[in-house]
């Protein structure tokens, strides 16, 4: 059965599947078995990572204190590596020719995840 939207989620929720919230790169992001998501880099390609688990939810049960989430797990494999937007900025100071250009595009890494334990 698939939700509307709202405080239960958006487009494509499920209230069936079990998905986890995990941390990674200062940042958190809600994901389920199979899905690929961009995030900082985290190391070499076809290598396997376990991530920071910050929730995990299997139908109506919600794991979400330490002592529940100690045995969960997330697993993940890393598909490939990206490149974020190229930002460029530029700065001066007028009537004395100071002038600065620089750019920055930053280094991501696309993951797959594997596997999603309860624990």
């Amino acid at each position: 059965m698939v939700a509307g939207g709202g405080a239960t989620g958006g487009p494509g929720y499920r209230e069936d599947t079990m998905y986890a919230v995990i941390a990674t790169g200062g940042k958190q992001y809600r994901v389920e078995e199979g899905q690929r998501v961009v995030v900082e880099r985290l190391g070499a390609v076809d290598t396997e990572v376990q991530l920071t688990t910050v929730m995990v939810v299997d139908g109506d049960e919600v794991l979400a204190t330490p002592e529940a989430l100690a045995g969960a797990n997330v697993s993940a494999r890393i598909v490939a590596d990206v490149k974020g937007p190229k930002i460029r900025a530029f700065t001066y100071k007028n009537k004395t020719n100071q002038r600065r250009r620089w750019g920055h595009r930053q280094h991501l890494a696309e993951i797959e995840i594997t596997g999603i334990t309860r624990g």
